[in-house]
């Protein structure tokens, strides 16, 4: 979800040292996590209890690990939820939290043995089977759940799928063969192929486990506003205006936080939260209306309260798969090489975004500079030739952003270029909020392109990669497919070590400058904001809030 410089990958012999020393904590240090602002009232000693407010937007799906695959819905998740594997909010290192131990010889066959006695905040205790037979459910195809594509590497997925879209017929099984209960704290994962990233992965919203309430009845309508997790706060109201949650008076693990009760407010637009922001009716920010970063407005308005976290979050736009003239690649490609990322970052997003040369960003261990190569770099002469070789564009282009994510600066500065340099008939479609622009996608409903970003799920290379663009991928929004792609994902995951499986990852990305799945625009660093009430206020490296380190003074 953020970036920070660089992000370890997990290897195997780093896990398995972790075995040893799960229970360590690393220092939760600001300079080091690569933060930077102007926070002279933002560090103090921590104290617990109180009451605080952050800005909040509407989540796209039910509160369920394995259908929430988008930040609104995600930032709730993390706070709600503990996985086998937490990342840290400094460095993003993996590290072991409910996982006592996750040990493997050779990247396939895996042992897991979690801590006993942690709970669910419904009191019940977290055992082996509610990863088992939690991980199930959200492969089962008819489950429907956005996020079944990460099962995919464990053994006997493939027969927990759906022979159509409709499911008329009932998958092969209902249970992974890969899985197997050991004890109530031990069980063993077995995968297709050699997975040399899985440990890392495993700190993923979707590998959380599901309490025993949820498995006996998942289908009623109460877990489409809360969710029973394991992690350090637990949901208490859901509504159209706001999500709270509360202090989950059950939770032993190791990052316990400060404040007793958490309300996202959610808004609709980015001004709002901005201004509450500044008159102090809001105790945190973490998005800065574009029109405040020129010349550093908001460094003004919040004197003392204001950060700028480099951050693990890649922008772009996709082609929709409905449009048939956007299959033509040439066209793509003439359409990205006129976009000056160059002066749109500079000019609206006051240096806080760079230009993308690729489709991963320098947070993570691997990233190489330029794999887009030409298909990056501004020349609207060369996009004008190949903008006229593919034939143009005929009717309205339209770029379909979300109105409540401060979009619509940009992706007019995008389509200006468009029409001045290439005489394109392009129009902006702006949704009222993410969660219907979201919606919009996943039903393939939207012509001409659309407003794609990614916040890294994990601190891996292979996650700007295949869930994004491998056919199939649960998040391959423009439903892109390539045999060759495909191979070279897999020949890197099956990789004996991390430094030759992100060459191959690298291979595999500039494979993408071919017939350009999403054009890439900016990587990102977050500015974010708070009130005078709190003290602490940080981003994780995933740009996310850290729930955990924020005290009321």
């Amino acid at each position: 979800m953020r970036r920070m410089r660089p992000l370890i990958a997990l290897s195997l012999a780093g896990l398995m040292a972790l075995s040893a020393c799960g229970e360590d904590v690393a220092a939760k240090d600001e300079s080091a996590a690569g933060s930077s602002g102007n926070g002279a009232n933002n560090s103090a000693p921590a104290k617990d209890g109180g009451a605080i407010t952050v800005r909040g937007c509407t989540p796209q799906n039910p509160l369920i690990p394995a259908n929430t695959n988008e930040a609104c819905g995600g930032n709730i998740m993390d706070a709600v939820t503990a996985r086998l594997v937490h990342y840290n909010p400094d460095s993003a290192k993996p590290e072991l939290d409910i996982a006592k131990s996750i040990e493997t010889k050779d990247n396939q066959n895996f042992t897991v043995r979690i801590k006993p006695g942690l709970k669910f905040s419904d009191g019940t205790e977290v055992k082996a089977h509610n990863f088992v037979d939690g991980w199930n459910w959200g492969a089962y195809g008819p489950n429907a759940q956005q996020n079944s594509y990460f099962f995919e590497p464990i053994e006997g997925y493939d027969a927990l799928q759906c022979s159509d879209d409709s499911c008329s017929a009932k998958p092969k099984a209902d249970k992974m063969t890969g899985l197997k209960v050991v004890d109530d704290q031990t069980f063993t994962i077995k995968t297709t192929e050699k997975v040399a990233n899985l440990q890392v992965r495993l700190g993923y919203t979707t590998f959380a486990p599901l309490p025993d309430a949820f498995l006996k009845d998942a289908r009623n309508a109460k877990w489409a506003k809360t969710s029973f997790g394991a992690g350090p706060f637990k949901i208490v109201d859901n509504t159209a205006t706001q999500i709270v949650l509360e202090r989950n008076e059950n939770y032993a693990g190791s990052y316990k936080p400060h404040v007793d009760k958490v309300t996202f407010k959610i808004y609709n637009d980015a001004a709002p939260a901005y201004n509450d922001t500044v008159a102090n009716q809001l105790d945190v920010t973490d998005l800065i209306p574009t029109d405040q970063l020129t010349n550093d407005q908001w460094k003004q308005d919040l004197p003392d309260r204001w950060g700028l976290r480099p951050s693990g979050i890649f922008q772009s736009v996709t082609a929709s798969s409905k449009d048939t003239q956007l299959k033509n690649s040439d066209l793509i490609k003439a359409l990205s090489m006129d976009i000056d990322r160059e002066t749109i970052t500079k000019q609206i997003f006051a240096g806080s975004r760079e230009p993308a040369d690729g489709w991963a960003t320098p947070v993570v261990e691997g990233y190489q500079k330029g794999n887009c190569g030409d298909l990056c770099s501004y020349d609207k002469a060369k996009a004008k030739e190949l903008y006229d070789k593919a034939g143009g564009y005929k009717g309205t282009l339209t770029i379909a952003v979300n109105g409540d994510g401060d979009h619509k600066s940009w992706s007019q500065a995008v389509c200006n270029g468009w029409k001045n340099d290439l005489g394109v008939n392009c129009q902006l479609k702006v949704t009222p909020d993410f969660k219907t622009l979201r919606d919009q996608i996943t039903k393939r409903e939207i012509q001409g392109f659309f407003r794609t970003g990614w916040q890294m799920d994990y601190p891996s290379l292979e996650n700007f990669l295949t869930p994004l663009y491998a056919t199939g991928g649960s998040s391959n929004d423009g439903e892109y497919s390539n045999p060759a792609f495909d191979k070279k994902l897999k020949e890197a995951a099956a990789a004996t070590d991390t430094t030759q499986s992100n060459k191959l990852y690298n291979e595999a990305e500039r494979m993408l400058a071919t017939d350009v799945p999403a054009i890439p625009l900016w990587t990102s660093s977050t500015a974010y904001g708070w009130s005078d009430k709190v003290a602490n206020v940080k981003l994780t490296p995933f740009g996310t809030i850290d729930l955990t380190s924020i005290s009321v003074k």
